[in-house]
C-alpha cells in the first residue's frame, strides 16, 4: 500500500529545518529537505509497488540521480529535477548513496512496517546519470497560496517540458502539497522567531486551497509519449501550521479523493503501470 503521502507529514512534523538563527521549523522555502522527502517516498512506494522496478535495481539495471540538470535539446532549456530515476552512464559505477542510506541523511520518520520492507527490497544507488527513465519534481504551497500561484505554476510546468525535450518516453511525474492550515508561521516573516511575538499568515480556508488545486489541474497532462505534459501528477493536502505542532493529511474535499485521478495512490499505480509498460525490457 502507498505510504509515502504519509511518510512525508510524519518527517515534517519533527520540524527538523533549523535556520541560521537555529530555530527549528517543519517547513522552510528555503530549503529543499521537503521535496527530497516527497521524492524519497514516491520512489520507495515504486519500488514497493513494481515487480520490474524491483528486478531491474536488483541487477543494477537502474540508479538515481539527485538534482540532475536536464536539458531540453529543442529550446535549450535547462532545468534541475529533484530526483531521477535512470540507467547509470557507462554501466555499473562506485557504490555512492542509497536509498536506505537516503532514510537515515533525511531522518525519514518510518513506522517499524515500512523499516522492515525497506530493509528486504534491493539497494537502489545513486550513480552517474545516464539515461533519464523517470524525473521527479516536488514542490509545496504553504502560505500565501494566490500570490504564489503564477510561480508554482509556471516551474511546473517548466519541469514537464524540459524532460520530454530531452527524453521523449520518460516518465514525468509531479507531486504538489498543498496547506490546508488556517493560519502559517511563514519563516520569513519570523526572522528571528520570537515566541513571544509570532507574525501569523492567515489563510481563507477552504478558498486559499480550492483555488490552488484548480490551478494544478490546469496543467497539461498526457496520455502517451510525442505530447506535452505530465504523465503523472499527484495533489496531496496537508495541514501545517508551521509552529512545531503536529502535520496531518486532509482527506476532506478540496483534497482528492480515492480512485481520483490527482490522488496519490492513483500516481503510484499510473508510474507502476507506465514504468512496466515502456521499461520492462531494458
Amino acid at each position: 500500500m502507498a505510504s509515502g503521502d504519509e511518510i512525508f507529514v510524519r518527517t515534517v512534523s519533527a520540524a527538523g529545518v533549523v535556520d541560521s538563527h537555529g530555530h527549528a521549523w517543519n517547513y522552510h522555502s528555503r530549503s529543499d529537505h521537503h521535496s527530497k522527502t516527497e521524492c524519497w517516498g514516491i520512489v520507495f512506494d515504486l519500488l514497493r509497488a513494481s515487480r520490474t522496478f524491483r528486478r531491474q535495481v536488483f541487477e543494477q539495471r537502474v540508479a538515481f540521480g539527485i538534482n540532475h540538470e536536464m536539458r531540453d535539446f529543442r529550446n535549450d532549456r535547462k532545468k534541475n529535477l529533484d530526483l531521477v530515476i535512470c540507467q547509470p552512464a557507462g554501466g555499473p559505477a562506485s557504490a555512492g548513496r542509497t536509498l536506505q542510506s537516503l532514510a537515515v541523511r533525511y531522518s525519514l520518520a518510518l513506522s517499524e512496517s515500512e523499516r522492515e520492507e525497506l530493509a528486504v527490497l534491493p539497494e537502489l544507488r545513486e550513480m552517474p546519470v545516464g539515461n533519464v527513465l523517470i524525473a521527479l519534481e516536488a514542490k509545496a504551497c504553504m502560505t500565501a497560496h494566490q500570490k504564489a500561484l503564477p510561480r508554482l505554476y509556471d516551474e511546473l510546468n517548466s519541469s514537464h517540458l524540459t524532460v520530454h525535450g530531452a527524453h521523449d518516453l520518460a516518465i514525468a511525474a509531479g507531486f504538489v502539497a498543498i496547506n490546508a492550515a488556517p493560519r502559517f508561521l511563514s519563516p520569513s516573516r519570523n526572522t528571528p522567531f520570537d515566541p513571544n511575538r509570532p507574525v501569523w499568515n492567515n489563510h481563507d480556508q477552504p478558498k486559499s486551497v480550492a483555488i490552488t488545486v484548480d490551478k494544478v489541474k490546469q496543467l497539461p497532462r498526457r496520455s502517451k509519449p510525442g505530447a506535452e505534459g505530465y504523465d503523472a501528477l499527484a495533489i496531496t493536502v496537508l495541514d501545517c501550521a508551521n509552529d512545531g505542532s503536529m502535520v496531518s493529511l486532509r482527506n476532506d474535499q478540496p483534497a482528492p479523493q480515492p480512485r481520483d485521478t490527482y490522488h496519490y495512490s492513483s500516481m503510484i499505480d499510473r508510474l507502476q503501470g507506465l514504468y512496466e509498460t515502456r521499461f520492462a525490457q531494458l
